[in-house]
């Protein structure tokens, strides 16, 4: 069997010594992947793909990535706690995970939600954070925040892009404080919410004033990523951080 190599975004971003990030599409550049509606590269076991399937993908990514040992696999809620990574053997039930433990990646996967990563100035510590709507408006960033004690850089994964993220106004009302250009008004009472400005507020809030990225589309790109707004069942990609 061909061993399955999964295509891999590694921006080319200024990061403190040693620290690496991945952000995994659907794509696969040799392999079998998934069959249809998953196909390509999933990573999400929670999604009916075939569950061997799916672990070969994951055990791909430890052999593609340089300083890697171990990922941090989360099982995700749309909430706001943030748990300390020990390794891909135990399933955590949280939306952001930290780490100091070089080897150790923390990881999320998303289909249209926000993946954001954090790295602490001096390189020491990691994170990452499933971070929708719901999951900014109920404080996962700040409580991944409060998991460093030094200023951090922060990164922006795939998510869904402001053109196509259209919201209720009871989503709007979640965000009362918003910079008004994060919500731009559609037909009758929608709107297209800027996720990615939302997330950089909520960071400048915060008191972060690093961040990276921010400028994919995951609804817009259906060859390279998965989307749950574009097509309900689907698979998942992965965004992970960790110290070689």
């Amino acid at each position: 069997m061909t061993r399955t190599t999964v295509e891999l975004i590694r921006p080319d971003w200024s990061l403190p010594d040693g620290v690496q990030i991945a952000f995994s599409t659907r794509r696969l550049l040799c392999g079998d992947g998934s069959a249809s509606p998953w196909q390509g590269a999933n990573l999400g076991l929670h999604v009916g793909d075939d569950r061997q399937q799916v672990l070969r993908h994951r055990l791909s990514l430890i052999r593609q990535l340089p300083g890697l040992q171990s990922i941090q696999w989360l099982d995700q809620v749309h909430g706001n706690r943030c748990v300390q990574a020990c390794g891909s053997d135990v399933l955590l039930r949280a939306d952001a995970s930290w780490s100091a433990e070089a080897g150790m990646a923390c990881a999320v996967m998303t289909a249209d939600c926000l993946p954001l990563l954090l790295v602490s100035d001096d390189g020491l510590q990691v994170a990452a954070a499933h971070a929708g709507w719901r999951g900014l408006a109920g404080g996962v960033l700040e409580q991944t925040l409060a998991c460093f004690r030094r200023p951090v850089i922060a990164m922006l994964g795939p998510a869904i892009g402001p053109t196509a993220f259209e919201v209720g106004p009871e989503v709007k009302a979640c965000f009362a404080d918003a910079p008004a250009d994060c919500f731009v008004a559609g037909a009758g009472d929608r709107y297209f919410a800027d996720l990615y400005g939302l997330a950089r507020w909520r960071l400048q809030q915060a008191g972060v004033e690093r961040v990276l990225g921010g400028d994919w589309c995951t609804f817009s790109e259906p060859q390279r990523f998965y989307s749950y707004r574009r097509d309900g069942q689907t698979g998942r990609q992965a965004s992970l951080i960790w110290r070689e």
